[in-house]
C-alpha cells in the first residue's frame, strides 16, 4: 500500500506547458505515473505530451476524474491555481512554486479548512511512492520499494534519509516532502497519522528542520497515541547558532529557546527514537525494523 498516491491516482498537473513542469511531467510519466491531463489558460483544447490541456482545474477533472493536482505555477499565480484545485475537490494538491508570500499561504491555509484537499508544499520536492507515482521533482533513480514511510522538512536531506534505508536493505513506502517555506500546508503530525493506517508501512524517519513548532507538536501527538510505529527523528541545525534574521518567526518570538536540541529533546521525551547524524539512520533502522 502507499498513502496520498500510487499507481491508479489520477494526476493532472497545473502549467504544465513551462518549462520545469515539462521536463518533470515527461519523467514522471515514464516513471509510471498516471498523468491524464495538464491545465494552462488559453491552451484548452490542445495537447501535449500525449495529454489533453484545459484552460481550467474544474474542466479537467470533470473531463479525466483526476483527483490530484502537481502545482507548477510561479509564485504570484500560486493563490488562484490553489483555489481552482480546492473547488474542484481534488483530494490532493502538491505544490512546487516556492517563495510563497507569506500572506498568500494565510489565505491558501483558510481556503484549505473544511475542504477536501490536503496540500503538500509549497517549495516541496513533492510525494513520491516507489514504482507506482511521482508527483514533484524527486530523483526518482534512488528511491526503492519498501516499508520505511518518510516525512521531511528539508529537501536534500530527504535524498540522504532515502539513500541510508536503502543502505539497511528496506527501502519506502511513500516519501513526502513537506516544504521548506515558512508556511506549509500540512505537518508531521497529520502524515504520521496517514502512515500508522498503512499496513505496509513499518516504521517511519522524521527530517525536521529549525523553526516552527512541527515536531513539538508530532511529539505531543505520538505521546498520546495507543497504537505506535516506530519512529526515527533528525533534526538539522544543531550547530546553527541562533540569529534572528532567519525569518523564522517562532525562533524569533521564543528568543532561540527552540532549539535543534529542544526539538529533539521533545521527540525523545514522546519514545521517538533520535539521531545526530543522518548517516546513522540505517544503524538504527536495522536495530528498529527486524
Amino acid at each position: 500500500m502507499s498513502i496520498l498516491a500510487n499507481k491508479d491516482t489520477k494526476v493532472i498537473v497545473q502549467g504544465i506547458t513551462g518549462n520545469q513542469a515539462s521536463f518533470h511531467t515527461r519523467r514522471s510519466i515514464e516513471y509510471g505515473t498516471n498523468i491524464v491531463g495538464g491545465v494552462t489558460p488559453n491552451k484548452g483544447g490542445t495537447e501535449f505530451l500525449g495529454v489533453p490541456v484545459f484552460n481550467k482545474v474544474s474542466e479537467a477533472v470533470k473531463e479525466t476524474k483526476a483527483t490530484a493536482s502537481i502545482l507548477f505555477v510561479p509564485a504570484k499565480f500560486v493563490v488562484d491555481a490553489a483555489r481552482e484545485a480546492i473547488e474542484a475537490e481534488l483530494e490532493l494538491l502538491v505544490c512546487i512554486s516556492d517563495n510563497i508570500p507569506i500572506s498568500d499561504m494565510i489565505r491558501i491555509r483558510e481556503m484549505l479548512k473544511g475542504s477536501k484537499t490536503t496540500l503538500i508544499g509549497p517549495n516541496t520536492p513533492g510525494v513520491i511512492t516507489p514504482n507506482e507515482a511521482r508527483l514533484g521533482i524527486f530523483p526518482e533513480n534512488i528511491h526503492n520499494k519498501g516499508h520505511i514511510g518518510v516525512i521531511s522538512r528539508s529537501s536534500t536531506l530527504t535524498y540522504e534519509a532515502v539513500i541510508e534505508i536503502n543502505r539497511a536493505k528496506m527501502g519506502q513506502s511513500t516519501v513526502i516532502g513537506l516544504g521548506d517555506d515558512m508556511v506549509i500546508g500540512s505537518d508531521f503530525t497529520t502524515s504520521v497519522e496517514k502512515f500508522i493506517h498503512d499496513d505496509e508501512t513499518k516504521a517511519i524517519v522524521i527530517i525536521g528542520t529549525l523553526g516552527g513548532t512541527y515536531e513539538e507538536e508530532l511529539s505531543e501527538y505520538y505521546q498520546s497515541l495507543k497504537k505506535k510505529k516506530p519512529i526515527i527523528g533528525f533534526v538539522a541545525g544543531r550547530s546553527v547558532p541562533y540569529m534572528t534574521n532567519v525569518g523564522y518567526a517562532g525562533d524569533i518570538i521564543t528568543k532561540g529557546h527552540i532549539s535543534a536540541q529542544d526539538k529533539k529533546n521533545s521527540m525523545s521525551k514522546a519514545g521517538i527514537v533520535t539521531i545526530d547524524r543522518i548517516n546513522d539512520l540505517h544503524h538504527e533502522l536495522l536495530n528498529l525494523v527486524k
